[in-house]
């Protein structure tokens, strides 16, 4: 990843690539729909300590899926932020069946 991205609309095409495989990102939202799980059953049963458990259930998954499948860097290390929120809408995209355009936009074959 030599070039450096300024807004986050420059990155999400970056983020989608660095996710075309299916199994990398069927990993993601496994991670991520655990996180959410966790979060709500936190808030739910106010059991706090659950939350300690969210970034280690997000990022074992996708951590998986990049050295794993996908045998690339995760963007994460470098982009954090922009990750973390990539992740989310690339989760509910594919929840709400609109991430297909998404991808054939960012170059990604199907």
């Amino acid at each position: 990843m030599s070039e450096r991205y300024e807004t986050f609309a420059q990155f999400w095409p970056f983020y989608l690539r660095e996710h075309s495989k299916p199994r990398t990102r069927a990993l993601h939202y496994f991670g991520t729909t655990l996180v959410v799980a966790l979060a709500v059953t936190a808030i739910l049963t106010q059991r706090w300590l659950l939350l300690a458990a969210m970034p280690v259930a997000g990022y074992f998954f996708a951590w998986i899926a990049h050295f794993g499948v996908e045998k690339n860097r995760p963007a994460t290390f470098t982009y954090p932020l922009w990750s973390l929120a990539a992740d989310f809408k690339m989760w509910w995209l594919w929840l709400t069946g609109r991430l297909g355009p998404e991808l054939e936009r960012a170059g990604v074959s199907r």
